[in-house]
């Protein structure tokens, strides 16, 4: 923790240092002008609120990861606006603090990747020397192992303690499952080697919440949040560490919770709404010599349509046409309605648009006439809705957003072909709705790109 610590502080005067070397360096290089100190308070002020805001000095954060990248270069961007606003706009003119618009620019855009590299490497070497801590579940066998299964599957980077969270009532407990390792100390025992520092610990995860512990237990884990050993519940742990809801915790009041982003003014929605209108216009413009390349490709291969549409359910469960470049053969009455990776109805071309999501191109229109925006869980058939909202609770839940191109789920689970991959993407859906922003939107952008240059689309 303590290399930790000397981090943070390292970062601290190395951004310092940067904001002024970048700064300097561009005024050289475009007036050949002496070092300036004052003038650059603002800007460094602005710089170090904008990255203390995305947690950019705290250490638990993973410096390393694609949405911190695009949460810091986002940080960086509106310090750079909020910047050249108050130089140009609200400081009068002569005033010391005024530098030429191409220095800011050049200053801020040199800024970006030189402090995203010293903190991958700070950040890598104190991940090299930390010790090993641990995350504790409490919880009842079923739980257990349901959450033991979760970080099989996603990963959690830490060593699990699964402590049984029953009281001894006199009846018998439920079977532990062979594959789970229960800790066969108490939770009271186990807090007590924390406490004691005989247990290094990264985190306390309850399967229930806090309101149903013992008064004592809930003062032992006061203190310890506040020595740094924060406890969570089960979906907040998910919504923090893996960024989805766990859909077998959701009931159908989890509409209902307090700050819920639904039961927000609209503002959001009317900008979401006329950014994705400028973007989508300025991109089908860009594109649209793409799209005729990539329809006259799907021509070529077999002759057959260039577009392919199909009735999908947009919010509020009103259904559209969605309008996407052909990728696979025209259906057969005995086909599956999944698609599996590897599915031989694809085509050759196909294959390749489905690799770089350019099959998706198409669907600038229907963002553009009001169906999708550009950002939102997957606009799915109508068939295949029906047989969702059958089977799996709070399928509905998706209908609360306007679906998008691409999604927090489509970049963060890999490609579906079943039920089983079906919740699991729900679930990542599930946690856009709950927290979608325009800085969660600028991270699930940055990773589609990434997919699209890597071709590890579907």
């Amino acid at each position: 923790m303590a290399n930790f610590r000397r981090s943070t502080v390292g970062l601290l005067v190395l951004d310092i240092v940067s904001v002024w070397t970048c700064f300097n360096l561009a005024l050289y290089l475009r007036a050949l002008q002496a070092p300036v100190f004052v003038p650059l308070v603002w800007p460094l002020l602005f710089c170090l609120l904008a990255i203390y805001l995305i947690d950019g000095y705290k250490s638990q954060t993973d410096m390393m990861s694609l949405d911190y990248t695009s949460q810091h270069s986002i940080a960086l961007l509106a310090a750079l606006i909020v910047t050249l606003l108050l130089t140009f706009v609200f400081v009068p003119h002569g005033y010391e603090l005024q530098a030429s618009r191409s220095v800011i620019l050049v200053s801020f855009a040199a800024l970006v990747p030189v402090t995203l590299s010293y903190r991958r490497i700070i950040y890598a070497r104190a991940l090299r020397v930390r010790e090993v801590r641990n995350v504790v579940f409490v919880g009842d066998p079923a739980s257990c192992m349901n959450f033991k299964q979760e970080c099989d599957k996603v990963g959690i980077g830490y060593p699990v303690i699964y402590a049984l969270a029953f009281e001894d009532n006199g009846t018998s407990a439920p079977p532990i499952p062979a594959d789970v390792r229960i800790d066969p100390r108490s939770f009271k025992s186990i807090l007590a080697d924390i406490e004691a520092n005989r247990l290094p610990v990264q985190a306390i995860v309850l399967r229930e919440s806090s309101r149903s512990l013992p008064e004592d237990i809930s003062q032992r884990l006061m203190r310890l949040y506040f020595s740094g050993i924060p406890t969570y519940t089960l979906e907040l742990f998910h919504q923090v560490h893996w960024r989805k809801i766990p859909l077998y915790r959701l009931n159908h009041t989890w509409l209902f919770q307090e700050g819920f982003p639904i039961a927000r003014e609209p503002v959001f929605e009317r900008v979401k709404r006329a950014s994705d209108v400028i973007l989508a216009g300025i991109a089908l413009i860009v594109t649209f010599p793409l799209i005729l390349l990539c329809g006259l490709a799907v021509w070529i291969e077999d002759r057959g349509a260039i577009f392919f549409t199909q009735n999908r359910i947009g919010r509020n469960r009103v259904p559209f046409k969605v309008v996407k470049l052909r990728t696979m053969r025209p259906p057969r009455a005995n086909d599956s309605h999944y698609t599996e990776e590897g599915d031989s109805r694809i085509t050759k071309v196909g294959r390749l648009l489905r690799a770089t999501r350019l099959d998706e191109l198409p669907q600038l229109w229907n963002v553009l006439i009001g169906d999708m925006s550009l950002i939102g869980p997957r606009a799915e058939w109508a068939v295949l809705v029906e047989q969702y909202e059958k089977e799996i609770p709070c399928y509905h839940f998706r209908h609360l957003v306007k679906p998008g191109i691409t999604g927090w789920a489509q970049v963060n689970y890999p490609y579906g072909a079943n039920m089983e991959d079906t919740i699991r993407k729900l679930e990542f859906d599930l946690y856009y709705i709950r927290h979608f922003s325009f800085l969660l939107d600028a991270a699930i952008v940055l990773k589609t790109i990434h997919i699209m240059l890597f071709g590890k689309g579907r």
